[in-house]
């Protein structure tokens, strides 16, 4: 029997930063025995590790720790270190090229980046306990930060906003990935495909990625997990293989009093013969001191909770219909909001409005929101949001965190 965990977004920013650099263990709270049992663990790097003090042009928020916060990672100690994300070249070649160096001398695999397309695009395998196991990492490519997919043509790799070649991440190369899967399961492999997608902050994960993430699964992938989202997302099984579409946040501090953005879970898998013979998931709160395992009551109230945002995921109706409840949320105001933030923001900073407006066109996560939405918009007589979905995503946006658990 070999066990495996998984956890989503790392990274020593915002309140967690003191926690890492004084004391690298703390930060994981009772989650640590947990981490530890685990026989291999997979964490997603989310944030550069370097010195350098220039970040790139982007769309979003920037995300730095120094070099010695690998310690962070090194104290579990984290195994392999997924690196396919909107934050790995936050301040360019140079502070990822750190990134990678300080990885591998902490004792840190990586995967999902690289300095050549190669390296950025290769699968990764490691053999525990006597079963290999192989790891596949990509993201959609937010901010052209990351690998974009060429359509029609190669794939390619990207070191930076607007540049084709040479160092990145792995991209939305989904038929490309999944060959990658299937060769890995003619050897016997245990194959994991981990995956940086999607809209955050939203209970149900969009069509696309319901669609790539279950691309892989049917191509062989024993488990299917993503995040991006920074909250929790739905589960479901297909024909033995796992999929979890968003982890939620894990060692990732974010300001807002909300439950959902403070709670998250990893998972363990139990694997034999090649195959996956059991799951469990492992909800924390994410305090200013670190992480916290749920117990008693509160494991039982968010466990509910996911069975019941899964739901949607038994069809494909339900995937649909869940998306048409997002998009009536949305809504006209949604877009014309987003829109005149834009529009203000190229008055005052025009490279940091340009590189918003541009990742709402190339970034797939923003171009189907704005496309669906529009065409939603435009119907005479638009599909219905079922009450029960709308109830969940205001949930996800609302439920405030309990000061007597936080």
């Amino acid at each position: 029997m070999t066990k495996i965990l998984i956890a989503a977004d790392w990274a020593p920013i915002r309140a967690l930063e003191p926690v890492v650099a004084g004391d690298p263990e703390a930060v994981y709270g009772n989650m640590l025995s947990i981490l530890r049992a685990a026989d291999l663990r997979i964490v997603n790097c989310e944030c550069a590790l370097t010195a350098a003090r220039q970040p790139v042009w982007k769309s979003g928020a920037v995300f730095k720790g120094l070099p010695a916060h690998a310690e962070g990672l090194a104290a579990v100690p984290f195994d392999v270190a997924t690196l396919a994300n909107n934050h790995v070249f936050d301040y360019g070649l140079a502070g990822f090229r750190e990134t990678l160096d300080i990885l591998r001398r902490s004792g840190v695999r990586t995967v999902g980046a690289g300095m050549t397309f190669d390296e950025a695009t290769a699968a990764l395998s490691v053999t525990v306990k006597g079963q290999r196991v192989t790891i596949v990492n990509f993201s959609e490519g937010e901010d052209l930060t990351a690998a974009q997919a060429a359509r029609g043509g190669r794939p390619r790799a990207s070191s930076g906003p607007g540049s084709e070649g040479g160092p990145g991440v792995c991209g939305w190369e989904i038929e490309r990935l999944a060959g990658l899967v299937r060769k890995a399961k003619k050897r016997g492999d245990f194959v994991i495909a981990v995956g940086h997608a999607g809209l955050e902050y939203v209970p149900f994960p969009p069509p696309y990625v319901v669609e790539a993430f279950r691309a892989l699964s049917d191509a062989g992938a024993d488990c299917v997990a993503g995040h991006h989202p920074h909250v929790p997302q739905g589960l479901e099984m297909r024909r033995g293989r796992l999929i979890a579409y968003s982890l939620g946040n894990f060692a990732f501090y974010q300001p807002p009093e909300l439950y959902y953005r403070r709670t998250g879970f990893c998972l363990s898998l139990e694997v034999r013969a090649g195959r996956l013979a059991s799951y469990d998931i492992h909800p924390y709160r994410i305090t200013e001191r670190g992480l916290r395992a749920l117990d008693g009551r509160e494991r039982g109230r968010f466990r509910k909770a996911l069975r019941r945002v899964s739901r949607p995921l038994a069809s494909a109706k339900g995937v649909a219909e869940a998306w048409q409840a997002y998009l009536d949320h949305y809504g006209p105001m949604g877009f014309k909001t987003e829109v005149l933030g834009i529009l203000d923001k190229m008055d005052k900073e025009p490279r940091k409005g340009a590189a918003i407006f541009r990742n709402r066109l190339t970034t797939l996560q923003h171009a189907e929101l704005w496309r669906d939405a529009l065409t939603r918009f435009m119907s005479e007589k638009p599909a219905p949001a079922r009450p029960a979905w709308t109830r969940i995503i205001r949930e996800w946006s609302t439920k405030p965190l309990s000061r007597k658990s936080g």
